[in-house]
């Protein structure tokens, strides 16, 4: 694997709308409002992966389906590829938005 270039296809995928203050649950955000945060970017997902300590890659060419307005999305991989969890503190991507909720308190 060294030297190759990962495939990111199965990556988890999160659009900062999913955490968006300002969007509702039919356009797309995924987490209650009074956690959600004000206009968050693919940039400040990007330094929370690597505060955790997870491969992460950002596609500023891809926009959300439901609005394309909205450019930007993060691909992080919270499993290598034996199973086991990067950072055994975020098991899935539902971890990974209480995490970004108590980073932003």
């Amino acid at each position: 694997m060294e030297g190759e270039a990962p495939n990111i296809k199965k990556w988890v995928v999160l659009y900062p709308i999913y955490i968006n203050l300002k969007k509702t649950i039919a356009k797309g955000r995924r987490i209650s409002i009074g956690k959600a945060y004000e206009n968050p970017n693919c940039v400040e997902i990007r330094d929370l992966c690597k505060y955790l300590k997870l491969p992460y890659a950002i596609e500023i060419d891809k926009a959300y389906p439901r609005d394309f307005m909205q450019i930007g999305r993060v691909r992080m991989l919270l499993k290598m590829d034996d199973g086991l969890l990067y950072n055994p503190a975020i098991a899935s991507s539902k971890f990974f938005f209480w995490i970004i909720v108590l980073c932003v308190e």
